[in-house]
């Protein structure tokens, strides 16, 4: 696996939540004979035993259950060491959601505007809809946001102890945390811990403007200084994403200006891209680096 990738001209990879306990022993040789250079994980890697799918809700911090939170410490914990093993810099991390016991208040608003395709997601009818959805999701958020910040708490000394940030991501779902207008509430009550960052998805930020709820620009200004990496991926018209660079919707060119040397910028691409698309979007991001004047890496 770590081969291929070497042999596509990448030096660096991200190790993501669908990586098997039987897939360790042959990463951790890889790295250890130079083969590839791991820059991130994604939680929870390696997956717990038993489990042979993507999984990175598996355990929510979120999750006021005692018994979900002793497992998602349990797992963090050994994905934190697991990255230090590997010498990852960023261990990208869910933050949770709020839960609702029947229909989610984004389902309703995504199957709104499936049955109404031509409305203006930005005019005024729409709008209300959307800030009537997030205020159904904060009336029932305290006690969720409560245990993740607990949550954040118990763990940021292991991530210091292994020398990595946890990326807090920006999610696509209406519900899962932090909403998108509390990231800067989210860094101040983890009290802008070193060990605690933002990592940016574009193709989820995406998905939420085509939604009406957020401008992409807006978003990254508000946040960008505790940017640590990016997940690159394109979103089609329907809000497909995971598609080759240059393929959709999202505008890179804007993206491209928040970049900065330290950042680690990650291609999130479906399984399904082919091999050429892989390399195109290879070759389209190292196009974006060199306009703006930032090294290849």
């Amino acid at each position: 696996m770590l081969r291929e990738m070497a042999d596509l001209g990448f030096e660096y990879v991200e190790l993501s939540h669908g990586i098997r306990i039987t897939l360790v022993p042959g990463i951790l040789k890889a790295v250890e004979e130079g083969i590839i250079k791991v820059s991130s994980t994604h939680n929870f890697c390696p997956l717990p035993a038993g489990i042979d799918r993507p999984a990175p809700n598996l355990y929510s911090p979120s999750s006021p259950d005692p018994r979900e939170h002793q497992q998602w410490l349990r797992h963090t914990r050994r994905s934190l060491e697991f990255s230090r093993q590997v010498g990852a810099r960023v261990m990208v991390t869910h933050m949770g959601n709020v839960r609702f016991f029947w229909t989610r208040p984004g389902s309703k608003l995504k199957e709104y505007l499936r049955k109404n395709p031509d409305t203006d997601v930005w005019g005024e009818p729409f709008q209300k809809l959307a800030r009537k959805t997030i205020e159904k999701i904060r009336k029932k958020m305290p006690p969720f946001w409560d245990q993740l910040q607990m949550s954040i708490e118990e763990i940021v000394s292991d991530a210091e102890r292994c020398n990595v940030i946890i990326g807090a991501e920006n999610r696509e779902g209406c519900e899962e945390l932090p909403l998108d207008a509390d990231f800067p509430e989210f860094f101040r009550q983890a009290r802008d811990h070193k060990s605690v960052a933002w990592w940016h998805d574009v193709g989820h930020a995406r998905i939420k403007e085509q939604l009406g709820l957020l401008k992409h620009r807006e978003f990254l200004e508000e946040n960008h200084g505790k940017l640590a990496g990016f997940h690159l991926h394109d979103v089609s018209e329907e809000g497909n994403d995971h598609l080759a660079l240059g393929t959709g919707t999202v505008d890179f060119e804007m993206i491209s200006e928040y970049f900065r040397p330290e950042h680690i910028l990650v291609l999130e691409l479906h399984p399904r891209v082919p091999v050429e698309g892989v390399v195109e979007s290879r070759d389209y991001l190292e196009k974006l680096l060199a306009r703006r004047g930032l090294a290849e890496g």
